[in-house]
């Protein structure tokens, strides 16, 4: 994941502000927040700025993943190359909604804010969205999720618990 990062930061820093690179970065799924806050300590950028960017680029598609993805799962799983895809996005959603049905909506905050792979708030929404959760009871979790993932995240990269 480093070097994907690397990758993109080396590619976007000679084109856009330092801001908008970490705002994408944030955007893109699998990379999310903590993908954002890395290349923000690859850019030398304040750990508050870039909290911030990283943290509305996460959240962005998520409303929009709550509120569609089912409707647009069921439009394209037809497709025989993208109907694959949507199959392993489900069964990685499947993955995490024994934590939610035990541990109920704070399942959902641990599926979000635990920064290991696999998990975030493209995750989180789409177990939410899976598993019919209204927008409006999901949303505030997973914004608290990504942000208690950032927090985490921001700590280690750039060293607030003296580990970078």
């Amino acid at each position: 994941m480093d070097t994907l990062i690397q990758s993109l930061v080396d590619f976007f820093s000679s084109r856009i502000p330092n801001e908008i690179t970490v705002f994408i970065v944030s955007l893109l799924p699998v990379l999310e927040l903590r993908g954002g806050l890395i290349a923000a300590r690859i850019l030398n950028m304040d750990v508050l700025k870039a909290f911030l960017f990283c943290y509305i680029g996460n959240m962005l598609p998520i409303p929009f993943i709550l509120l569609f993805i089912r409707k647009i799962f069921d439009w394209f799983r037809h497709m025989k190359h993208i109907g694959k895809v949507i199959c392993k996005l489900e069964k990685k959603a499947d993955k995490h909604r024994g934590t939610i049905e035990k541990y109920g909506i704070w399942g959902l905050l641990l599926v979000v804010a635990i920064p290991l792979p696999g998990t975030g708030g493209w995750t989180g929404a789409l177990v939410a969205a899976i598993m019919d959760l209204r927008i409006r009871r999901a949303l505030p979790i997973i914004a608290l999720g990504v942000f208690i993932a950032g927090l985490i995240v921001a700590g280690v990269s750039f060293g607030l618990f003296g580990a970078a």
